[in-house]
């Protein structure tokens, strides 16, 4: 393990789009595509060792979007439904560490996937960390269930206090506002991550596929991090 990062300034909360699977697969010669998944569900425990490791508590991570969902082939989401009925919420619990919360309609994925997730977050309730994970997500949706919610409970806030109101009502973790956002694969995009939540956020590209990320990459990017806010300020 390389040394933790001594940036000046670190993220409170970090995102993580961790995309490329397929590719790294087919780069490595797999037959099947979809096997990169596995490997880069498997990776996710890497990276929340190195998050704890850096004193980094919170983390939203991008699994699979509710368009995924609908587009992808049968075969292939229902790959990603296996791990995430056996492999997912097994790699959050191994940690000892993350708490596991669920952005996203759980309602999009198979009974014995959805039921899995609510275990491992009942599971890991009481643990310090805190990891959100992006499944079946939406991010307009996620924005009508803020308010939904906000609504259902009676709050009408004025315009000073709308703001702070809807954020309370987004699903996650008790931080809401993302700091620091890494995309792998070469993708210029954030793909509808978490919006409103990383909406300040500094975003950093990396060109290395999601399964070949690795320490030194990640303190690349919260050096570049520290670099961006300490010329802001």
């Amino acid at each position: 393990m390389t040394t933790a990062s001594t940036s000046t300034e670190l993220p409170t909360h970090i995102g993580i789009i961790m995309d490329g699977n397929r590719r790294w697969a087919k780069a490595a010669g797999f037959a099947q595509a979809s096997v990169g998944h596995r490997y880069g569900a498997d990776h996710l425990e890497d990276m929340l060792g190195w998050l704890t490791a850096r004193g980094i508590r919170h983390a939203s991570v991008y699994v699979l979007s509710a368009d995924n969902i609908r587009k992808r082939s049968g075969e292939e989401v229902d790959y990603l439904f296996r791990l995430i009925k056996e492999v997912v919420p097994q790699k959050v619990q191994n940690t000892g560490e993350w708490q596991l919360h669920i952005a996203g309609d759980l309602g999009l994925l198979p009974d014995q996937s959805a039921a899995a997730l609510r275990k491992a977050v009942a599971a890991t309730a009481a643990r310090r960390s805190h990891l959100t994970l992006a499944i079946g997500y939406d991010p307009k949706q996620e924005m009508v269930d803020a308010v939904r919610a906000m609504l259902a409970v009676g709050e009408r806030p004025d315009d000073a206090s709308l703001e702070t109101a809807i954020t309370e009502h987004l699903s996650g973790g008790p931080i809401k506002d993302i700091d620091l956002v890494i995309r792998t694969s070469g993708e210029r995009r954030i793909s509808g991550f978490f919006p409103w939540q990383s909406q300040r956020a500094e975003i950093v590209f990396c060109d290395k596929l999601w399964p070949a990320f690795d320490e030194r990459d990640l303190d690349d990017a919260l050096a570049e991090f520290a670099r961006r806010r300490a010329s802001q300020g």
